[in-house]
């Protein structure tokens, strides 16, 4: 294993120092409870926490920020942070409007907001799960569908109505509409590296990809053998389309997992770009880049999202964080 790490059993304390270090007038971590926050909470505005376990980044912790998140929990590499952890970052980002958790459809990150939610006793917190993965109904991690790339959509939908000076419930109502909204599939061309371990999660043959992969290294739908990137985009596309209800334009990500490089995102983007295309389905905006990662992992993402005119006025509006700025 060759990371740029020192002790493996620090890797989360360590990029949460240097997190620290290049952000220092716009974000504070709290190296203890290993939180990442805005510097300043705005007051009277419904506080937006999301977290999970590290080795996805950008999310959380690149994501915070004016328009986005003001607080996110980071665990253990692919390990949910704790009801304690969370229930600081909580009553940080509580200013007397409340707090929506966004919380991905995983059992210990489900398990853990809830608790932290109850010991949280003087805020009002409200969830919503995103659970947008239509490879697989269950696995080991959760009880229905995985939340994957749809987070991204729903923590900057959620965070940019609660900068508009939405209320509790009117936040609640936009994160709910965009998680129900988000269909995400993945495939994986290597498996990530846990530094803990210092050797892949699973085990992929030299000419195999797994289509459906979850961001754990979770199996997918299937192994089967390597293929050109149009015939990969028809296997992620079509999958994610035939769960799309609405007619109107959609938001579309190409995201990368981690050591897939830019140009090769792009290239699968024109891919998905063309079977769109032939579905006469309109895209409205578009992300490429990695913006949900497992680690080192090799392939990639797509997240449709259908978007009515409130939704994507939100989305258009400023942005601020370390991994997501536009108006700002």
């Amino acid at each position: 294993m060759k990371k740029l790490i020192n002790d493996p059993a620090d890797v989360v304390r360590d990029f949460l120092a240097g997190f620290a270090a290049a952000h220092p007038k716009t974000h504070r971590v709290d190296a203890e409870r290993r939180l990442v926050l805005r510097s300043k909470m705005q007051e009277g505005k419904v506080g937006v926490v999301s977290g999970g376990g590290s080795g996805h980044e950008p999310l959380h912790a690149g994501f915070v920020g004016p328009g986005m998140l003001d607080a996110a929990v980071c665990g253990e590499v692919f390990t949910s942070p704790v009801p304690d952890q969370i229930q600081a970052a909580t009553e940080a980002a509580d200013t007397g409007a409340g707090v929506l958790h966004i919380v991905k459809n995983y059992t210990g990150d489900v398990m853990n907001f809830d608790m932290a939610a109850e010991l949280a006793e003087d805020t009002r917190a409200e969830s919503v799960i995103v659970a947008d993965d239509v490879a697989v109904e269950d696995s080991s991690f959760t009880a229905g569908r995985r939340g994957v790339g749809g987070t991204v959509f729903v923590e900057r939908l959620a965070g940019a109505a609660a900068a508009e000076g939405r209320d509790l419930d009117g936040v609640l109502a936009v994160a709910r509409k965009a998680a129900e909204s988000c269909r995400s599939m993945g495939v994986a061309l290597t498996s990530g590296t846990l530094p803990a371990h210092g050797k892949p999660s699973f085990q992929l043959g030299e000419d195999e990809l797994e289509l459906g992969v979850g961001i754990h290294g979770e199996p997918g739908r299937s192994r089967e053998p390597m293929a050109p990137a149009g015939q990969i985009a028809r296997k992620l596309t079509e999958p994610v389309l035939a769960e799309l209800s609405s007619g109107e334009p959609v938001i579309a990500m190409l995201n990368g997992m981690g050591s897939t490089p830019l140009s090769e995102l792009y290239l699968m983007y024109g891919e998905v770009a063309k079977l769109l295309g032939e579905h006469d389905v309109e895209v409205a905006r578009v992300l490429v880049g990695d913006y949900i990662t497992s680690l080192d992992m090799a392939g990639c993402s797509l997240t449709l999202m259908p978007a009515d005119e409130d939704l994507l006025r939100l989305w258009d509006s400023p942005v601020d964080t370390p991994s997501l700025r536009w108006g700002a």
